[in-house]
């Protein structure tokens, strides 16, 4: 028939071969199209084959060379017949996981020596890749009428032949003549949503040439050779025939030809259309099998462009008077973090989940999105704190729950991980507060995915190896030092790795151990580590003061080599400031080979690759790299990693977590990333330190500020913690508050010497007073603040930030005019001044003797070159924590500088900084307790 429903002259061919070549041509160019639009980018087919069928083989090839003429890469995997379904079906999770295959196809029949369930394999391949359309999910859409999935090859194929006979399929009787699950049955679904009349015809039906006489479109695919006939057919018909059978034909040299299920010769008589075996719907199977994995891989492309996230938030319950964190945090029940990596669009393979409410982010998702365009960056830092903080954290989620809950942006939280030393001592934990909080806060603040403890084994690991490699040197002759250090294996020596990078290091060109000379033998194992100048110490997570100082070696196994040492803080660790820095894992390992550790005798450092420690560092922090997802209390994503520490190291979340956060939210989108106490500290270090390492370019500054703290400025009491705030901070004074404002003032210069706008957060307090804010506000305006808002997402949660969340929309809209404060090319004393001056107010900087000395020696280690990471109180701009407001012209003495050479920068150390705090008279400890039957933690928070 003709789409008009007038008869077709009888015996019009529809040849498959033709339309198959027709839209490979198309898929061709649309392949063509979208690899040009997304750089990197290419449709991926993965065809899995069990044993080595012959018949097999040949429709694979077919389906490789279709899929190399349009520019899919598709891949044969080549499994054994002694393979098990357990196997396979761990083949099949994997590619359902790489996000670079779009279409999976399991040839059929497995040809396996073991029992597999061969609808159990179809039903594991991914419905999303299922491209053979035969997972029972794609099955049951056809079914009801969804015609979003994939479509069952041979069926699409006979579809496509029927609209390009012309018939109007709409109100026509369609007879399907077989039952299959691969061909029959959907044939029929897919007539049937199309709006024609559906017989379902088989070898058990009666009278069946009378039921195919019916048909204006008669599909077969009945298994039998040339079983219909010709009167079985309507004059007019469209006669689709799926069948391909070998008969005798003594004509052909083979001794066998090929037919269909119908008599062509006769029915070509009788039908206006009819298809040819073979050439008929063999090819259009393969056509539209490469259809289908173009259309994933469009699918999957589309997915890449856009950033739109499905992410569906967590209302609130607030009450007055605001409960305690813990209580709020319990009565808030957090998504599965499965469903919120889903939202956000992160593949599977790319989350991997600690319990049901964190996961570790595999950095590979940085790949998958390396063309994405970056979202916006905002730093949150704040003013000279008072010792209570002055919710710099809460400010974070607060701002981050605004943008995603309450004007529908794309946007990240990005904040550190706390140490158990404040967890478990005074100040408690670091997850926000009110509702504006990391969630659930007592997996955020106890251990979390271990990552510290890893930092922890990797840098007491290198001291253990330093402390052993000297003992080891000071207890054997140069010829027994050398063959432990090659051993011969079987009879056989070689050098690791490592080893050879420190011949190389040598200028020793030999790979043979039993090629060196003496000398070089002796040069190559004995690492003269001068004891006077170690600078490696051992670390621990926990407020322990009597680990200071101490005394390592007293055993009689060491034979009396023993020295002075101590701890510091895990956090403090320069292995964690690293693993915050690190853009990836061989990145991570190349800066851990950096690590000095100490001085040899000829005044040469001593590195962690020369002590063999690299490999085995980088593999204890081989799951650390990776930033772990959580959430916050209205549901929206947070990510939170790494944590040095402020005052030693640069104080800021990690560079990959900002990474991934950046490439997730996309070009519209907004990250939100913490630094660590005020703009003097974690701010200048996060520009500098940070941006530098990064590349990342931010656009603008949220600094924190709060009627408290500027009170104490202004000469107000102490405040202590645990102690009642005295009056003057719970009363209105205007004259207190004014008197504090040069502190407000100068870090809103800190933030506008990098040339982007600095917004206002006044972080609110229920003893805070209107005219306290509008004074505040004012102030802050005609000093350069680009914004000054009034936030109380504390007592509202991202509803008590809004305001807020417009002004940064508003900041991130101009144009970025960031800089640097100091170029790398100059003197190391030359930028410790520029940020004692700029930053801090100071008139100049006091360098001791020692300090001069120390510099000259860096400078000829090429240390020079290195940005600044200056280790200062964060309770003063100056180095005296007791000077409060915003001295200037004093003289800021630097007492000593160490270099972290692994993470990249040189620490001059202002005033006594204590690396390993103690726990006071009474640590939140008293009040910690878990319930045994529930699990249920109490009085942490």
């Amino acid at each position: 028939m003709s789409s008009s429903g007038e008869p077709s002259e009888a015996g019009n061919i529809l040849s498959g071969t033709e339309v198959a070549n027709e839209i490979r041509s198309a898929l061709k160019s649309e392949v063509r199209k979208l690899c040009e639009e997304l750089p990197g980018f290419k449709p991926g087919l993965a065809i899995i084959q069990v044993g080595g069928r012959e018949d097999s083989n040949v429709y694979i090839r077919m389906k490789m060379k279709a899929a190399s003429q349009i520019g899919i890469e598709a891949t044969h995997i080549k499994l054994p017949r002694t393979i098990t379904e357990a196997e396979l079906l761990i083949k099949l999770k994997n590619l359902n996981g790489d996000p670079s295959i779009h279409g999976i196809i399991v040839q059929m029949p497995l040809d396996t020596d073991n029992p597999v369930d061969s609808h159990l394999i179809t039903d594991a391949v991914a419905p999303e890749k299922d491209v053979d359309g035969l997972n029972t999910i794609n099955e049951g859409r056809l079914a009801v009428g969804d015609l979003s999935g994939f479509l069952p090859c041979t069926p699409n194929g006979v579809f496509e032949l029927i609209k390009r006979s012309g018939v109007q399929i709409s109100g026509s009787q369609a007879v399907v003549l077989g039952r299959s699950k691969i061909v029959g049955t959907p044939c029929s679904e897919l007539l049937k949503w199309h709006h024609a009349t559906v017989t379902v015809c088989h070898s058990k039906t009666k009278y069946l040439a009378k039921e195919t006489a019916k048909a204006d479109i008669l599909v077969v695919a009945i298994g039998q050779p040339e079983m219909v006939k010709g009167d079985w057919i309507k004059a007019g018909a469209v006669v689709i025939d799926c069948g391909i059978n070998s008969v005798p034909d003594e004509t052909k040299k083979s001794g066998q030809k090929l037919v269909g299920d119908v008599a062509f010769e006769e029915a070509k008589k009788v039908a206006s259309y009819i298809t040819p075996v073979p050439g008929g719907v063999g090819p259009m199977t393969v056509a539209m099998l490469m259809k289908n994995t173009v259309q994933s891989a469009q699918r999957s492309a589309a997915r890449l462009r856009s950033t739109a996230w499905n992410l569906r938030v967590l209302p609130l319950s607030l009450e007055t008077p605001v409960p305690s964190d813990i209580q709020i945090a319990r009565g808030q029940e957090p998504k599965d973090v499965s469903q919120l990596a889903e939202e956000i669009g992160l593949y599977p393979s790319e989350v991997f989940q600690y319990g049901h409410k964190k996961a570790k982010i595999d950095l590979s998702v940085l790949k998958r999105l390396e063309h994405q365009k970056p979202g916006k960056y905002i730093v949150v830092a704040g003013i000279t704190p008072t010792p209570l903080g002055e919710g710099k954290s809460t400010t974070v989620l607060g701002l981050v729950q605004a943008l995603s809950a309450h004007k529908n942006k794309n946007s990240f939280a990005c904040v550190r991980q706390p140490s158990q030393g404040p967890t478990f001592g005074i100040k408690g934990g670091a997850a926000g507060g009110g509702y504006s909080q990391v969630n659930p806060m007592v997996e955020f603040n106890l251990h979390l995915t271990g990552d510290i403890h890893a930092v922890t084994a990797a840098n007491n690991l290198l001291a253990a190896q330093l402390d052993a490699r000297i003992f080891h040197e000071k207890t054997q002759s140069d010829k027994s030092l050398y063959d432990r250090l090659v051993p011969d294996v079987k009879g056989k020596r070689s050098f690791s790795k490592i080893q050879l990078r420190r011949l190389e290091k040598l200028g020793i060109n030999k790979t043979d151990p039993n090629s060196l000379t003496l000398e070089e033998q002796k040069a190559f194992a004995r690492l003269n580590v001068d004891v006077n100048t170690i600078t490696w110490q051992r670390v621990v997570d926990t407020n322990d003061r009597f680990l200071r100082k101490i005394t390592i070696g007293q055993s009689p196994t060491e034979k009396g080599f023993s020295r002075e040492s101590g701890f510091v803080m895990s956090v403090a660790s320069e292995v964690m400031a690293i693993l915050a820095l690190s853009k990836n894992i061989q990145d991570m390992k190349e800066r851990l080979s950096r690590i000095v550790v100490a001085q040899d005798t000829d005044g040469k450092p001593v590195t962690a690759d020369d002590l063999g420690a690299t490999g085995a560092m980088t593999i204890l922090l081989k799951d650390a790299i990776q930033p772990t997802l959580m959430q916050s209390l209205e549901g929206t994503p947070v990510l939170v990693h790494a944590g040095p520490f402020a005052n030693i190291a640069h104080g800021c979340s990690s560079v990959v977590a900002d990474d991934v956060a950046l490439k997730l939210v996309g070009q519209d989108g907004y990250v939100v990333t913490e630094a660590g106490f005020g703009s003097d500290i974690g701010m200048e270090k996060f520009f500098n330190i940070k941006c530098r390492c990064s590349g990342a370019v931010p656009n603008a500054v949220v600094l924190v500020t709060s009627v408290r703290a500027l009170k104490m400025h202004g000469g107000g009491p102490t405040v202590t913690p645990g102690i009642p705030l005295k009056k003057e901070y719970t009363e209105e004074n205007l004259e207190l508050l004014s008197k504090g404002l040069p502190n407000l003032l100068k870090h809103i210069s800190n933030g506008t010497k990098f040339g982007i706008p600095v917004v206002v957060a006044i972080n609110t307090f229920s003893t805070d007073k209107v005219a306290e804010w509008e004074l505040l506000k004012k102030a802050s305006l005609e000093n350069g603040a680009f914004r000054a808002v009034v936030c109380n997402h504390w007592a509202q949660g991202g509803a008590g930030a809004t305001e807020l969340a417009d002004a940064v929309i508003e900041a991130c809209n101009q144009p970025s005019g960031f800089r640097f404060l100091y170029d790398l090319d100059l003197p190391l004393e030359d930028k410790i001044r520029k940020i004692a001056q700029e930053m801090y107010g100071a008139g100049d900087i006091d360098l001791s003797a020692d300090v001069q000395k120390l510099l000259e020696y860096y400078s000829k280690q090429g240390y020079n070159k290195l940005p600044v990471c200056m280790a200062k109180t964060h309770l003063s701009l100056t180095g005296d924590p007791e000077l409060k407001g915003a001295p200037t012209g004093y003289i800021l003495p630097i007492k000593n500088i160490i270099v972290s050479v692994g993470a990249g920068f040189v620490v001059p150390l202002v005033g006594q900084i204590s690396m390993l705090p103690g726990l006071g008279t009474r640590p939140i400890i008293y009040d910690m307790d878990i319930d045994a039957d529930t699990g249920e933690i109490h009085g942490s928070f």
